[in-house]
């Protein structure tokens, strides 16, 4: 009880224009909630208006603008957060007329992305982000302070304070992507090395509280933070999954789609995502659960192709099965499995499944190994997928079937010892 009293008071203010749908409106507004519960927010109230297109001033009319300040006092609220980005004069405007602190749902997004993020890499990404949020906005705030024209009173510290302020957020902009490529560069080579030892490689992605983390933590035993919140990954984290056979593959965890990511994100979250890039296989993580599913699918889908990696194979994991939503039905295109993270005749079923997925993607093979080779034998049993192992007493031989990547550096010790 006393932790809900220590959370912020908020009211969230959406405007519904008629080329939205009520549906899917209802939903970004439910979002919204989510994101400010994740926030540590509590909220009291969401005011709605509908109007033909967003009020360029002050987003709602004024007859809402003044609804709201009753309802500012009958609450006691402290907090408005707007269901889309406002533009700086928007933001001026409505401060100045209901006096409390305003945010948008992008500031919101980045108040959890802030809170979630960390490692280095990802700190400095919410910081990238957060700045260039906020530099166009503090123009804003200078353009609002020189409107008071020359005379007593507007001279002094406020322009030149706002200058320096904007002079020092851009070097601290230069700063971060400076250290940010170092970063990647680091990365880069780490994935150069990871492509000389060509492992299968799984990228999970899905919308945010699909149920990623809880399924790679039991996947893989590793500790990504999982809970039923919006945003709980947000560092990418790799870690290596053993198939039924005993092949190893690498699965990564990746950040959380959402509808509507602020620009600024998507490009400073770009070098994050770059690890979907390198995947041979998309687990494609998708919450049957949600009513509203099916535009979390078509998000993902949509941020899949900016980052222009449609063309690698996917399969998509439909999840939390045991609590699917009556309505239902699947939509992929692509291959799919019904799970529930948590089930383990669920999880074997789905590794048998990545297992296929991953021989249908390599080459056969068939060879017979000396029985003085152990050295090559054990990077069969680790690098391969092995479908026979038997010796033959006459040759003094193994003679292994099974398959291998195409582009492993094994092919060619395999054509040495091949039939």
């Amino acid at each position: 009880m006393d932790q809900q009293n220590d959370r912020e008071k908020a009211i969230l203010v959406g405007c519904q224009t008629y080329d939205n749908d009520d549906l899917r409106f209802q939903y970004s507004m439910e979002e919204l909630g989510s994101l400010t519960e994740t926030a540590q927010g509590n909220v009291l109230i969401s005011v709605i208006q509908k109007r033909d297109r967003i009020h360029p001033s002050t987003y709602i009319g004024k007859g809402k603008v003044d609804e709201l300040k009753q309802l500012i006092e009958e609450f006691e609220a402290e907090l408005l957060i707007f269901n889309d980005e406002l533009s700086p004069s928007q933001i001026r405007n409505l401060s100045r007329e209901l006096e409390i602190r305003i945010i948008d749902r992008t500031q919101l997004i980045l108040d959890i992305f802030a809170r979630r993020a960390r490692s280095k890499e990802g700190k400095l990404q919410v910081e990238l982000a957060q700045l260039q949020y906020l530099l166009p906005r503090l123009m804003g705030q200078g353009t609002a302070m020189s409107r008071l024209g020359a005379g007593i009173g507007t001279r002094g510290p406020g322009e030149t304070k706002l200058e320096s302020d904007r002079r020092h957020i851009r070097r601290r902009i230069d700063e971060i992507k400076g250290q940010l490529e170092t970063i990647v560069h680091h990365r880069d080579r780490y994935r150069e090395r990871r492509k000389k030892n060509k492992a299968f490689q799984i990228a999970l992605v899905g919308y945010t509280n699909a149920g990623k983390s809880t399924l790679f933590n039991r996947l893989t035993e590793a500790d990504s933070f999982e809970e039923n919140q919006l945003f709980a990954t947000l560092d990418p984290m790799t870690r290596k999954m053993v198939l039924p056979s005993g092949f190893v593959a690498l699965m990564t965890d990746t950040v959380g789609f959402i509808q509507d990511l602020p620009t600024a994100l998507i490009a400073a979250f770009r070098s994050t995502l770059e690890e979907v890039r390198e995947a041979d296989l998309l687990l494609h993580v998708v919450d049957m659960s949600n009513p509203d599913y099916f535009s979390h699918e078509k998000t993902v889908n949509k941020l899949l192709e900016d980052l222009e990696v449609q063309h690698i194979p996917q399969l998509t994991l439909y999840n939390k099965r045991d609590i699917g939503h009556a309505d239902f039905v699947p939509t992929a295109k692509n291959p799919s499995i019904f799970i529930s993270a948590f089930q383990e005749g669920d999880r074997s079923a789905l590794k048998q499944k990545l297992e296929e997925t991953a021989i249908s993607m390599m080459a056969p093979f068939h060879v017979i190994v000396p029985a003085g080779e152990g050295k090559f034998l054990s990077q069969l049993k680790n690098e391969t997928i092995l479908r026979q192992l038997s010796f033959d007493e006459n040759k003094n031989a193994y003679v292994c079937n099974g398959f291998s990547m195409r582009d492993h550096h094994i092919s060619g010790q395999i054509k040495k010892f091949t039939v």
